[in-house]
């Protein structure tokens, strides 16, 4: 695969040419990775295809790319950490959807996979795609040194165990009806969603190599986007409709789940996602890397769908 060209110049780059880019690269490589015909039953490898391979925002493997792609990383090890993250928030989505977690029945505009494969086949087919995430970060050709492959392995574990995912999911369970405050409303998200999206970042980063100072700020772009993403999901949820998510629109509210837009309001909601974007760029601005034109785009793009 050759390197995808790095932009410099902010004001000149082209988000939709570059994500066309990206996107083709990652669409190929799940496609060539989930899966394969005879290797996995037809029972689970129908279920695990419709689950990763039926659309989406991509918006981890974009920070994965675009962070790898701001240190100067090696594509070819960016590229499957990319296809890594989304295996994963694609079993994150899976299992959240259950009757046991979230109860959800649509899924992308298309009814999520309990409803259409069952329950034993969704559970199964999350299990099987959290376990092929860490198999693409170990390949045993000689393409990925073992000392990558071992900080990305940890980064994700991380991101998506007790500490990150799993663990702000349970916290979301336990706080149904309940009124959380400032602190413990952004502590949750920080696990559940913002966890994964800042390891994305740094997994990127992790496939080049950059100064400690550029690394914290780096990570400091990562936060910020986390939690804006879940603000702006927040916002969403209550000023779009269903066709337009691709999910249910009103669930949180449905289910008294806390959220940003319950605690600030709309308003305030949508200025604070302003607020983290401002934090997000100020950050790049301070990792004193050159080729965060992508970074920076995405980061925009991100906060202001819900305009």
């Amino acid at each position: 695969m050759s390197p995808s060209p790095v932009i410099s110049d902010a004001a000149s780059f082209d988000l939709g040419a570059w994500t066309s880019l990206q996107l083709a690269q990652v669409e190929q490589a799940l496609e060539r990775w989930v899966a394969p015909e005879g290797q996995v039953p037809v029972s689970l490898a129908e279920p695990m295809r419709y689950a990763v391979l039926g659309g989406g925002k991509r918006m981890r493997p974009l920070l994965v790319l675009a962070g790898a792609q701001a240190v100067g990383g090696s594509p070819e090890a960016a590229l499957r950490a990319a296809c890594a993250v989304e295996l994963i928030h694609a079993y994150s989505l899976v299992h959240d959807d259950m009757p046991c977690m979230d109860n959800d029945v649509l899924r992308r505009g298309l009814p999520t996979v309990h409803v259409r494969f069952g329950e034993a086949a969704a559970l199964l087919t999350g299990d099987a795609l959290q376990a092929l995430a860490f198999e693409l970060l170990t390949p045993d050709d000689g393409s990925l040194p073992a000392d990558t492959q071992a900080r990305l392995c940890r980064m994700l574990a991380q991101a998506a165990g007790a500490a990150g995912m799993a663990g702000g999911q349970a916290i979301d369970l336990a706080s149904v009806g309940l009124p959380l405050g400032s602190e413990q409303l952004h502590h949750m998200h920080r696990l559940k969603t913002g966890a994964l999206l800042q390891a994305s970042v740094l997994m990127g980063a992790a496939c080049g190599a950059a100064q400690p100072h550029s690394l914290s700020a780096l990570s400091d772009y990562g936060r910020a986007m986390g939690l804006a993403f879940q603000v702006v999901d927040d916002i969403l949820d209550v000023t779009a409709d269903s066709h337009t998510l691709g999910k249910t629109a009103g669930k949180d509210a449905a289910q008294d789940k806390p959220t940003f837009v319950k605690l600030m309001g709309l308003g305030p909601s949508q200025n604070y996602a302003q607020e983290l974007l401002s934090q997000a760029c100020a950050s790049l601005r301070a990792s004193g890397l050159a080729h965060t034109a992508p970074l920076q785009a995405l980061a925009d793009k991100l906060v202001n769908r819900i305009h």
